[in-house]
């Protein structure tokens, strides 16, 4: 499993024009699931991001959780990030894990993380989505378990 954390002002997620999910200051998460990825790594996710501890406190230093400041996450699955684009210019995608198996770690990640009382909004599994967002910093960090 891998995710692409990155920090943000706001963001909006659409699909065919219609706002689906929107947040303030936090989080936006692209979380992609690899064949044969469980439950074991779908928790060290669950428990990693509310303790991460990327945001600045109020001396500027990166000292803060999401939990600290009261941010939002926006979790997207995004199975490009299982691309291997070793042979050749096309990516291939061999190592993503197949759509129903990848959407139930996906739900499972974000049920995890709500039941911690994180507000999580999510994107469309599988949909064409379209993302505004203001990162802060930027600040990105990648996730592998």
């Amino acid at each position: 499993m891998k995710a692409v954390v990155q920090r943000v002002l706001d963001a909006s997620l659409s699909v065919d024009g219609k706002l689906i999910s929107k947040i303030g200051k936090g989080y936006v998460v692209f979380l992609g699931v690899k064949k044969g990825d469980s439950k074991v790594e779908a928790d060290y996710f669950i428990k990693k991001l509310p303790t991460l501890r990327i945001c600045e406190d109020e001396n500027g230093k990166i000292n803060k959780s999401i939990v600290d400041t009261n941010g939002e996450i926006l979790l997207v699955s995004q199975f490009t990030l299982l691309a291997n684009t070793s042979h050749g210019n096309r990516p291939e995608f061999l190592d993503a894990e197949v759509p129903q198996l990848a959407n139930e770690l996906y739900e499972y990640v974000l049920d995890g993380l709500i039941k911690q009382g994180l507000s999580v909004k999510k994107g469309v599994f599988g949909a064409d989505m379209k993302i505004n967002q203001t990162n802060d910093g930027p600040f990105t960090i990648i996730l592998e378990k």
